[in-house]
């Protein structure tokens, strides 16, 4: 992962909601957490055999083992969780992140079609996996996760809709292909009572605005 995308990463960390604490780690989660991360699923399957809960929260982020290789790109830890009969695809992190919207951040296709097709959900409350596509400025993944039926406009707990994250950011590809599938550009966010166009101009990204400019124009009845 690229350092912008670490941080733009961070900076989505902190404007969702944190969950409670979280208890200690035992043996066995320690095993777990560390095997996810380096990709070790028979380490994985072995703390499984003995009755590890699949749905365990480590403590620092709060994460699933579903979650951690999702973020650390550990395919083989990955289908073996998502193939387990009481993983739960929807389970959070402490700041309110899925797998889904890990996956989709991480630009992994193939996770966001397996997940999906296992049941995974494309609009949920809040910070949705599409904010998450769009931040990433992966068209494809956007693309599938409209396909079906995410909620284009959905807005984070301040309001920010995937097209302010991507205008602020100044993802070109991104905006382009939310507006062109009907993102709303005049919707304003519940923090700051500005839109994207705005809020493109506060980052210093002109030709963004530019190009939401000339969107809405085109809009205009003549």
């Amino acid at each position: 992962m690229t350092q912008k995308r670490r941080l733009l990463l961070s900076a989505l960390a902190l404007t969702m909601v944190a969950g409670p604490a979280l208890a200690e780690e035992t043996a066995d989660q320690v095993d777990f957490f560390r095997a996810a991360q380096i990709d070790d699923d028979r380490t994985v399957r072995a703390v499984l055999a003995r009755g590890l809960d699949p749905n365990v929260h480590e403590p620092e982020r709060g994460e699933t083992g579903l979650i951690v290789a999702m973020r650390h790109e550990s395919p083989r830890v990955f289908k073996l969780l998502l193939a387990h009969p009481k993983v739960k695809l929807e389970e959070q992190s402490a700041n309110g992140s899925t797998a889904l919207m890990m996956a989709a951040f991480k630009r992994n296709k193939p996770a966001v079609q397996e997940l999906i097709a296992k049941g995974a959900q494309v609009n949920r409350k809040g910070w949705t996996p599409l904010h998450f596509a769009a931040a990433a400025n992966d068209l494809e993944i956007m693309n599938i996760l409209l396909e079906r039926h995410a909620y284009i406009d959905a807005g984070s707990p301040s309001g920010l809709t995937p097209l302010m994250l991507a205008a602020r950011e100044g993802l070109e590809d991104a905006v382009k292909l939310l507006l062109e599938q009907g993102a709303d550009a005049t919707l304003k966010d519940g923090a700051y009572k500005v839109d994207a166009a705005e809020f493109a101009r506060r980052a210093d990204k002109p030709w963004i605005v530019k190009i939401i400019q000339t969107h809405l124009a085109s809009k205009k009845p003549r």
